[in-house]
């Protein structure tokens, strides 16, 4: 049977506009997993990788002009958004070459012998090493951050880790673009090409996380899709780590003292929050927590004449359109659920911002209002409506885990008055960001950034943003009673290579 082609999609009018590649095979899935494995050896010097990570980035930054053109054509993002992506990852791949340059992330620590302790101690030596090849499954959203040379790609070559993309089916002709930027970059550093494989196709991506010589797997995308891998890669003859990014609702909680204050300016901060990029954004706000009552109907007012300014837009396929109207129109109808601004279809290819409300009371016990505490991806957001600080506990107790939560304070709240701290407090548990008069829209690249929260915002405890997304893709070796000789440069009493570490104790830096 022959390869199934993949096509380029116009999400503009869902036409198709060409052919870029064809779904791989279970041989070629495997030949790709082979070449990435065959080529660890040349990410094994810290130089090199740096240098590589560097040399993408400049690599992507002169192809500006064609990747954006491709971008937006296969995901209607616009320039604008798409530019300022693309520098975002370039960024990001010369953060994690200053990374790999310091060497922190390597851990080492040094114990000489100790004949005195308690046990006795003898001569240890730490530090973290490579897992292997990383199969990266590439975002819908962000096809640049979160794709082909995104996070997942860029953390996993900075820990010395050859990647195999499976690319994401929305933007395949941007994939092979970026894939063959990555590999002139390789090339240039006499880094094989396979160092960073790509794959089409649903089976592909099966045969990926199976694939024996795999070590560990990162995703972005959706419950349904990332739990399939995620149980698939446990259920491997050897498991292995499997970081997912699947879903998140994004609460949030504004005081009565906050609505009171500036209930028109929290509305229109997030009526933008939750249309940015026609709502595709994971950490969109999804639910309010308003209060009742005048201070919260002037919220809902402010909301309702900013959303209804918003233009209609383009959603980065067609079954999201389809899954989107379906969604909210589901939803609209549930008993007390009302529309102020009224979502779904915008025209043939476009849809509407909107969003609903009800009462926080038929949230905080289980029924048929549940579907309001999943994810609607889409420039929808539910606001709850509430009359006691108890319904908003009860609401924010059925919560699953998000990657953000925000609380909205009023100045007296925020300088430590009333409520403030112990709200800041119940919601720390429920994500891994939590904001206090902001919105969560934007996640900066930063060495304090953690982008991940409890299940099923992630499927582990580690960050796909910020440096510390090396994490991932390492695991820790102790060398006991190791003659020098035989050692690594990085663990030698000497320390060629210069690198902060803990010796005897104390950090050297």
């Amino acid at each position: 049977m022959a390869a199934a082609p993949v096509w380029s999609v116009d999400p503009r009018t869902g036409k198709q506009r060409e052919q870029v590649a064809v779904e791989a095979t279970g041989q070629e899935v495997d030949a790709a997993v082979r070449a990435a494995h065959d080529a660890r050896g040349a990410l094994t010097d810290r130089t090199v990788r740096a240098a590589f990570l560097r040399t993408a980035a400049d690599e992507l930054e002169a192809a500006r002009e064609q990747l954006v053109e491709a971008a937006d054509a296969e995901t209607a993002l616009g320039p604008v958004r798409l530019t300022g992506e693309l520098a975002r990852t370039c960024y990001q791949l010369r953060a994690f070459a200053d990374i790999v340059e310091e060497g922190a992330f390597l851990d080492v620590v040094i114990n000489h012998p100790d004949d005195t302790a308690t046990p006795p101690v003898p001569d240890l030596r730490r530090y973290k090493i490579p897992l292997g090849v990383v199969a990266v499954y590439s975002a819908s959203n962000f096809p640049f951050a979160f794709s082909v040379a995104g996070g997942d790609t860029a953390s996993a070559l900075a820990a010395g880790c050859p990647v195999v993309v499976k690319a994401h089916p929305d933007h395949p002709g941007l994939s092979e673009l970026v894939a063959a930027v990555l590999r002139r970059a390789a090339a240039r550093h006499d880094v094989p090409e396979g160092v960073l494989g790509l794959v089409h196709g649903f089976e592909a991506g099966i045969e990926l996380i199976e694939h024996p010589l795999v070590s560990a797997a990162g995703f972005t995308g959706s419950i349904r899709g990332g739990r399939a891998l995620f149980d698939a890669a446990a259920a491997r003859p050897v498991p292995i780590p499997f970081h997912g990014e699947l879903g998140s609702l994004n609460p949030v909680v504004v005081t009565e003292a906050a609505a009171a204050e500036r209930g028109e300016a929290i509305g229109a901060g997030l009526a933008g929050s939750m249309t940015l990029g026609v709502g595709q954004f994971c950490v969109k706000p999804g639910l309010v927590l308003a209060p009742a009552g005048a201070a919260g109907d002037a919220l809902v007012k402010s909301l309702t004449d900013a959303v209804s300014d918003t233009d209609a837009g383009v959603l980065l396929d067609h079954r999201m359109r389809d899954n989107f109207v379906a969604g909210v129109a589901e939803r609209a109808q549930l008993p007390d659920v009302e529309s102020p601004v009224t979502p779904g279809a915008g025209g043939e290819h476009t849809v509407s911002a909107g969003f609903l409300t009800v009462p926080a009371s038929r949230l905080a016990q289980e029924g048929e209002h549940d579907l309001l505490l999943e994810e609607c991806f889409g420039p929808v957001t539910v606001v709850a409506r509430y009359e006691d600080d108890a319904e908003v506990r009860g609401v924010l107790s059925r919560l699953p885990g998000n990657l953000t939560a925000t609380v909205q304070l009023s100045a007296e709240e925020a300088a430590g008055e009333g409520r403030g701290a112990e709200l800041v407090q119940e919601l720390t548990p429920l994500a891994g960001r939590v904001l206090v008069n902001g919105w969560p829209t934007g996640v900066a690249v930063a060495p304090a950034q953690h982008h991940g929260g409890p299940y099923p915002a992630t499927t582990s405890t580690s960050t796909s943003v910020g440096g510390t997304a090396i994490e991932r893709w390492l695991r820790p070796v102790v060398y006991q009673g190791t003659p020098e000789a035989l050692l690594p440069a990085e663990l030698r009493d000497d320390n060629p290579l210069g690198l902060p570490r803990r010796f005897n104790g104390r950090l050297e830096r």
